[in-house]
């Protein structure tokens, strides 16, 4: 006789009661082989009690005689005991145990050999003892054994309450979901703050992805921050944070962490502690000595004509030699001295190919340096300092007849902010002929469209040199190209793609030892990272270069300039303050940022002496040329201070910048300037009660005029400053200002708006909801029960007139990339109505240039596909679509917004997140809002994850709105009706939003 598994899911469901099968369940979802193994062993108990009893036949169906009513007997017997057994195993299921959970029954957990995970668990039971830790020395090395999960004793100490135990057993063998649910039902507390940050940290690991480790490792850090915020000294804290830092490749950080965790005294974590920061220490100051060094071997050429040649560091730092190469031939005032310098020639062509440089140095030799060596000796005082580039000392290069010194002498001029005549260090780079010089003269190209605001053309520039770069092998010259994009994205507020170009310059930087570009990647990524709300990771970017160049004034003036706007940004006003002050002891330009955490500190923690600081600081912003978007938005930064002090004129500072801004639409500086102008004046009209003031100031800003005239709602949050206004069914204007935020907003905005302004709006048939950044795109602002959109205005473009539908255009059943690993969503059913217009893209057809082609002509779009979202590919949320020939497979805002929707669709968006909003401070940045801007009327997303059902949802609001009804309204009523049905729908559903 044998038992199944369909025997043992009737027993189950029969016997266990559903919350406890439930949490039974919870430990098996995920581990399929933990199922089967309990299952079994479950059957293997069943069949050895039922081995005991005799096989019978069934009974006939006559009247027993007297055998065979023994032989049923027996029967009935063999039954007793088996529903015995059921009994007594449902009974060792549901009932708590009566012995204590004690360290015997935990000794599973720390066996014997090396641990399994590189980080700490809080668990006592196994972090008391300290094990060695064994790496993976490579892809064909076994991994130590991880023993299988007993779930007969992980049921005992859940019974028991035991969750932490619970957890932790999940996270040492590999099941991070069970891990994390099981953590995430602990009470808070630093011991749970850090299992998580842990386990984030092991996902970050695991997935190894360029799209999601930022993301998981940021969430460690901030996590582990909170913790050591509270308890300093807590060891498993300190050590993952270690290891969260070196993963970054922060290594000083993780070495001063590691040191924290030595000087606990724990014994074996202290001691294995110290020997990971001596390495991390060490193996970072050889890599900064040997770059130091060659650079000081190679500059020593410039000053003593008996220097040794620096050939093997030519070979190890080929890069900043080859640089310093030039100089010192620059330099040389003989031809002896330039001959001298053959050998090194010969090095450099060796480890790049060619011969470029001994052929420059053999010219070079050939010139009248009864001529020559004088200005050799003028450029050598440039070099070391002696002489600054300017005036006469430019005015007789130029004339000289001596090219590459003039073309040197430009390049020191533009280090130090001296102006420079563009189209001569073009021209000069491009005629040498050697490939080095090439690269400069794009980049300088590329720098002259910019300052044009042709910034696309420099772009493109950039991105065809760097190609071209990579080709030949010119790492350095490269690493400089990264790192101009890098610059060129952040100008544009583009985090994401200066992501790209930051962290892979980070990491070549890393892996050719250019210390030098090593901190330069390391500012772009805390810039970076500033720009993506990651304030955790931004700052412990910042940190580290701080710690690699201690003594470089100019270093310690950025990094304590930047710390201040990150502490100003997370609410910590004194630390700003205290930061900025220390950025200040180097008494050096604090620069852009540092002029607006002036600004903005003006109105909680001024200082006497902030005044003057900030004239100082506009001034040498205005040094050379300054683009009208730039200007615009230093009187923005100005004018705000000014509003702080009494009497003076700061009002009419911000309105000249809003009219400069106005006049550049397409400058990113124009763009900020509007919205921090138009921030103060919001808020100065609401500290007045100017209620009518406001509202015209951001219908304005919004270009939406007239606003509504009742049923209206308008939300504006600058910093701690927050100002709500409503304009109820009988148009009464009401208002609230406050002061008192301390936290940022996140991506939920409820209870944002005083309960009694939502009274206000009782009655609506629908509410106009005026937003700006950091609000506009946030679920929770009003109730469910109301019917509101978003309302954004088009500016000059206007809305194209919708003339009924033109082409129903339905995504579906998309083939998307198998290296996303996504599961396929389920089909959507068959229209209830026949559709005449649908029109369906889907499998490999779906990709993104075909969806945007199809999109131009369609009167309503629905795209029912999976959405991802990746702060390294986009700063907001992407739709994954069928990869194109060239491998792209992602629909991003940005693609959307160059789109020319010319029937005004109604865009349905049933993806996951797809109404998730980039944190941007100046503008609102979205799927959503990319749509409207590229001619759609309307737009349905959700901010979260949404089910496979969201499609049969989205679909029903659709047919609604086609048959006549407000797109608001007949959202707000499917959901209610929806929820009737399915109230564990409830989250989602709250946050699909609508934008008008």
């Amino acid at each position: 006789m044998t038992v199944d598994c369909k025997d043992l899911q009737r027993f189950l469901d029969g016997q266990m009661q559903a919350r406890e099968q439930g949490r039974f369940r919870q430990h098996l979802g995920g581990c399929g082989a933990c199922e089967a193994r309990f299952r079994e062993s479950m059957q293997l108990e069943l069949l050895a009690q039922l081995a005991m009893t005799p096989e019978v036949s069934s009974p006939a169906p006559v009247p027993p005689a007297p055998a065979e009513r023994r032989e049923r007997r027996t029967w009935l017997r063999g039954l007793r005991g088996l529903e015995v057994l059921v009994a007594g195993v449902a009974v060792w299921m549901l009932l708590p145990f009566s012995f204590p959970w004690g360290g015997e029954e935990s000794a599973w957990l720390s066996a014997e050999g090396p641990r399994v995970l590189e980080g700490r668990v809080t668990y006592r039971a196994v972090d008391a003892h300290h094990r060695p830790f064994v790496p993976d020395r490579g892809e064909d090395a076994a991994p130590p054994p991880v023993p299988s999960l007993p779930l007969q004793d992980l049921w005992r100490m859940e019974t028991r309450g035991d969750l932490h135990g619970v957890a932790t057993a999940y996270l040492l063998h590999g099941a991070p979901r069970q891990a994390q649910a099981f953590l995430k039902r602990m009470p808070a507390s630093a011991d749970r703050d850090s299992d998580l940050a842990l386990l984030a940290l092991e996902q970050a690991r695991q997935e190894g992805s360029l799209d999601t480790r930022p993301a998981r490792l940021e969430e460690a850090l901030e996590l582990l921050e909170g913790v050591l915020r509270e308890w300093p000294r807590h060891p498993q804290a300190l050590w993952n944070r270690a290891l969260a830092l070196s993963e970054l490749g922060l290594l000083l950080q993780a070495a001063d962490a590691f040191g924290e965790v030595a000087r606990l005294g724990e014994p074996g974590w202290s001691e294995e502690a110290a020997h990971r920061e001596r390495v991390l220490r060490e193996s970072t100051s050889t890599r900064a000595r040997a770059w130091k060094d060659a650079y000081a071997a190679v500059r020593e050429l410039v000053t003593d004509s008996s220097a040794p040649l620096p050939l093997a560091a030519a070979r190890e730092h080929p890069g900043i030699v080859r640089l310093g190469f030039y100089d010192a031939v620059r330099a040389a005032p003989s031809r002896e001295e330039v001959l001298r310098l053959e050998p090194l020639a010969r090095v450099l062509d060796e480890r790049y190919g060619g011969s470029v440089l001994r052929t420059w140095l053999t010219r070079v030799a050939e010139r009248d340096f009864a001529h020559r060596g004088p200005l050799s000796r003028l450029y050598g005082r440039l070099l070391l300092g002696s002489l600054a580039p300017v005036g006469e000392v430019m005015e007789t290069l130029r004339r000289s007849g001596e090219e590459d010194l003039y073309l040197g002498a430009l390049v020191l001029a533009d280090a130090y902010r001296e102006p420079v005549d563009s189209q001569a260090v073009i021209r000069l780079a491009r005629a040498s002929g050697d490939p080095w010089m090439r690269v400069l003269a794009d980049q300088e190209q590329a720098k002259l469209w910019e300052r044009e605001g042709q910034w696309w053309r420099a772009e493109q520039r950039l991105l065809e040199a760097l190609d071209t770069c990579q080709k030949q092998g010119l790492v350095y010259r490269c690493l400089g190209l990264q790192r101009r994009l890098a610059d060129l994205y952040l100008a544009q507020h583009r985090p994401a793609e200066a992501f790209q170009h930051a962290w892979k310059g980070w990491s070549r930087a890393l892996e050719a030892r250019e210390w030098h570009f090593e901190q330069d990647f390391l500012q772009e990524l805390a810039d970076v990272a500033r720009y993506q709300h990651a304030f955790t990771t931004a700052r412990a970017y910042l940190e580290e270069s701080l710690g690699r160049m201690p003594e470089d004034c100019a270093q310690r003036t950025h990094v304590h300039r930047n710390v201040a706007l990150l502490e100003w940004q997370r609410f910590r006003p004194e630390a700003a303050r205290a930061a900025l002050e220390r950025a200040m002891e180097c008494e050096r330009p604090l620069g852009l940022t540092g002029a607006w955490v002036l600004s903005e500190m003006a109105r909680a923690v001024p200082g006497p002496h902030d005044g003057a600081l900030l004239r100082r600081t506009l001034a040498d912003l205005r040094r050379g040329p300054v683009s009208p978007g730039l200007e615009a938005l230093l009187l923005v930064i100005e004018g705000q201070f000014l509003l702080e002090q009494p009497g003076t004129s700061g009002r009419e500072l911000v309105h000249r910048g809003l009219e400069m801004a106005d006049l550049e639409p397409d400058s990113v500086d124009a763009r900020k300037a509007r919205a921090f102008g138009y921030s103060a004046l919001l808020s100065q009209a609401g500290r007045a009660g100017a209620w009518e003031e406001a509202l015209a100031l951001m219908g304005h800003e919004l270009r939406v005029e007239p606003v509504a005239p009742s049923c209206l709602l308008a939300v504006s949050v600058q910093h701690e400053r927050t100002l709500v206004l409503v304009r109820g069914l009988q148009g009464e204007l009401k208002g609230v200002y406050s002061t008192g935020r301390q936290v940022p907003l996140r991506d939920e905005a409820t209870g944002l708006v005083p309960a009694e302004l939502v009274k206000e709006l009782a009655g609506c048939e629908h509410v106009d909801v005026l937003t700006r950044p950091p609000v506009h795109g946030l679920a929770g602002l009003l109730p469910d029960s109301l019917a509101w959109s978003y309302r954004v205005g088009r500016g000059a473009r206007g809305v194209p007139a919708r003339t009924g539908p033109s082409m129903h255009l339905v995504v579906t059943e998309v083939a998307s990339p198998p290296s996303l690993r996504l599961p396929r969503l389920a089909p959507l059913t068959p229209p209830r109505v026949p559709d005449p217009w649908r029109v369906e893209l889907r499998g490999a057809e779906a990709t993104p240039t075909r969806v945007l082609a199809e999109m131009a002509q369609a009167s309503e779009v629905e795209l029912h596909t999976h959405g991802l979202f990746s702060a390294s590919q986009s700063d907001a949320s992407m739709v994954v679509l069928a990869p194109e020939a060239d491998g792209g497979y992602v629909l991003t805002a940005d693609k959307v917004r160059q789109a020319r929707l010319s029937h005004a669709p109604l865009v349905l968006l049933a993806t996951c997140g797809a109404a998730r909003t980039a944190p941007f401070p100046h503008e609102s940045f979205s799927l959503p809002m990319a749509f409207i801007e590229a001619g759609a009327s309307a737009v349905l997303a959700a901010s979260v994850e949404i089910p496979d059902s969201a499609g049969a949802f989205f679909e029903r609001v659709r047919e609604r709105i086609r048959a006549g009804e407000r797109p608001s309204v007949a959202l707000r009523d499917l959901r209610a009706s929806w929820l009737l049905e399915r109230p564990d729908d409830a989250r989602w559903l709250s946050r699909v939003l609508l934008f008008e």
